[in-house]
């Protein structure tokens, strides 16, 4: 057996030990670590196929930006994991079903074998990642551009979205705090307690007491 080889084994276990953690962690902040160490793993495996590209993108976008929102998301959430387990028997029956579904369709596309995949080799001595971006920055450069375009347009909608004005926000224009003049704002007096008039007394009344006739 080759390096490669034991390499890939080891990946691979290590992955599919930390997949099943992520699915039996009882805290979530635990759940999303052994999400983090999966992506990982695979980073590796695709590492070993010689598609560094694909691996590294997966670890700069999924591990970078997607896990570290996650973890960050549930980590300042004070999330009550008992609430969470509520109602897990009662969905249980479809959950099992619907993983038994995924089952048989794995074990369909997998009774063949494993093939070796044939890597075609890059003309000109270029790797496959320089390969790549001299497809995408010549012959794919205009849907390149566009899928650009369309990021940047969702970008600033998602932030217009959540810096518009609520009605039931109590917001204060920081312009109208900067332009607001000494005279303008609340002057407190400080004022001795014999300056001070004492509050008059309640006055409590008697209920009338009727006379009773001889």
């Amino acid at each position: 057996m080759s390096v490669t080889t034991g390499l890939f084994y080891v990946f691979s276990a290590v992955l599919l030990f930390a997949a099943f953690r992520v699915i039996t962690a009882r805290n979530p902040v635990h759940a999303a670590l052994f999400l983090v160490l999966t992506f990982f793993q695979a980073a590796m495996v695709w590492m070993l196929l010689k598609a560094e590209f694909l691996s590294i993108t997966l670890v700069l976008v999924y591990v970078g930006a997607v896990m570290v929102l996650f973890l960050f998301v549930v980590m300042m959430m004070d999330i009550n994991v008992e609430n969470l387990r509520v109602g897990f028997w009662n969905h249980f029956p479809l959950a099992a079903a619907v993983g038994v579904v995924i089952a048989l369709e794995m074990a369909a596309v997998l009774m063949g074998g494993f093939h070796p995949l044939a890597v075609a080799d890059v003309p000109g001595g270029l790797s496959n990642t320089q390969q790549l971006g001299k497809l995408i920055y010549t012959q794919y450069l205009y849907p390149l551009e566009i899928a650009a375009a369309i990021l940047l347009v969702a970008m600033i909608a998602a932030i217009a979205l959540t810096l518009r004005a609520r009605k039931d926000s109590k917001y204060v224009s920081p312009g109208d705090q900067v332009r607001v003049k000494a005279a303008d704002r609340m002057t407190v007096l400080k004022m001795s307690a014999s300056q001070v008039a004492p509050a008059p007394a309640p006055v409590v009344e008697e209920p009338a007491q009727t006379e009773k006739k001889a």
